[in-house]
């Protein structure tokens, strides 16, 4: 068997230190090609210690240059690209068999196209390719004939419930239900938000994540960037898509179908499971998660997403059906207020104020390129640091 060979996108994360996990569980099946990190010099040295990569990639010139500078005291082999496209460059490269899409945020657009136009096996745990590029990413990995696999854990359990022709769910399809856990506040009195503090919003009750994604989670702003990114990769109508809170996160997600009849995917709350069954599929490989036990289960409980207290996750749909470009504002939006409240610039409870206020200062038009999702990118930036700003005086 050839050995695939793979590219991790932002492999110190923890989508990225899980693929690194299943890949040397199966050194007969993957090879790693190319690692890239933002800032952890040391883990990513580490990492190309124990997997010897042809290439790695640092987002700045001080960390490339101090990771080179160990990468030679420690005789290691791997070469370090540091220049605009770097990451465009390991994801597409001729050698590269798949590439795992982990770079948080807007950043890790241009590599994902470039994966998708080279015509990859494009495994996109990255939301921001899709709520940001939408349908132009989507053209893209048609051009391309990329393969592409999703590998959040709601998106990879709705790909295994659907028919394996994409050709057939129209006919089948009535909607699909994502699964929240409801985060760390689901219980939480909302006139209590505003004292909320950054560790607080990082303790997810079920998965180790990184902070920027923890805060999504408990603001449930992480559920509307899945619901944008459902529409796209599944190819549906927004009010197709369906939200229910399932505290216990053992139904990943369901499908139901026209006969009312429903299909769910079940498992242990490990990222590393729809890591493995995006790296193998349509085979099916060790993932070293734990089986999940139903002696162990208690009752599986569902609720409604409570407006009120999660509002941030109804601004997907309003964001579906206005102009398009206008889901890559709310993502910059959220990015900013995120970014604030985890320095201690902005309440917990006006991260939803900012987003609201840059939707509603920036009006897209139709952006049909890179360079203008890029520049409509900025302009919500812009937009929602001068509302954090004001929120924060």
């Amino acid at each position: 068997m050839k050995k695939q060979q793979i590219t991790v996108l932002g492999s110190t994360g923890s989508i990225g230190t899980s693929t690194l996990d299943v890949v040397a569980r199966h050194p007969d099946r993957f090879e790693v090609f190319a690692l890239s990190a933002a800032t952890q010099v040391d883990l990513l040295l580490a990492q190309c210690a124990q997997f010897r990569p042809r290439f790695a990639v640092m987002a700045s010139a001080p960390h490339a240059a101090l990771l080179a500078e160990k990468l030679v005291a420690n005789s290691l082999p791997t070469q370090v690209l540091q220049s605009q496209d770097a990451l465009e460059l390991i994801a597409s490269h001729d050698e590269v068999d798949a590439v795992m899409a982990a770079i948080v945020g807007a950043a890790g657009l241009a590599p994902c196209l470039a994966a998708a136009r080279a015509g990859k096996r494009l495994l996109l745990a990255n939301k921001e390719a899709l709520v940001v590029g939408g349908g132009l990413f989507m053209q893209t990995v048609r051009e391309g004939r990329a393969t592409l696999l999703p590998i959040d854990s709601e998106h990879s359990a709705i790909f295994q419930c659907l028919p394996e022709d994409p050709a057939t769910w129209v006919q089948r399809v009535d909607s699909i239900l994502l699964t929240a856990s409801g985060g760390p506040f689901r219980q939480r009195d909302p006139s209590t938000l505003a004292e909320i503090t950054p560790a607080q919003a990082c303790a997810h009750p079920n998965f180790s994540m990184g902070r920027k994604i923890s805060v999504d989670s408990a603001t449930m702003m992480n559920k509307a960037l899945e619901v944008i990114e459902a529409r796209w990769l599944f190819d549906l109508h927004p009010d197709q898509i369906k939200v229910v809170i399932h505290p216990q996160q053992i139904i990943h997600s369901m499908v139901q179908f026209k006969d009312a009849s429903i299909l769910a995917q079940l498992g242990t709350p490990d990222m590393r499971v729809p890591i493995a069954c995006g790296l193998a599929w349509p085979e099916r490989i060790a993932s070293g998660a734990s089986k999940l036990d139903f002696s162990t289960l208690s009752a599986l409980a569902f609720e409604d997403a409570d407006a009120h207290r999660f509002p941030g996750l109804h601004l997907s749909w309003q964001a579906l059906k206005a102009a398009e470009g206008t889901t890559a504002v709310l993502n910059a939006a959220n990015e900013v207020a995120v970014g604030a409240f985890l320095s201690g610039r902005l309440r917990f409870d006006h991260i939803h104020a900012v987003n609201l206020a840059t939707l509603e200062a920036v009006s897209p038009s139709k952006p049909n390129s890179l360079e203008a999702l890029l520049d409509l990118d900025s302009q919500a930036r812009n937009a929602a640091e001068q509302a954090a700003d004001r929120l924060a005086a």
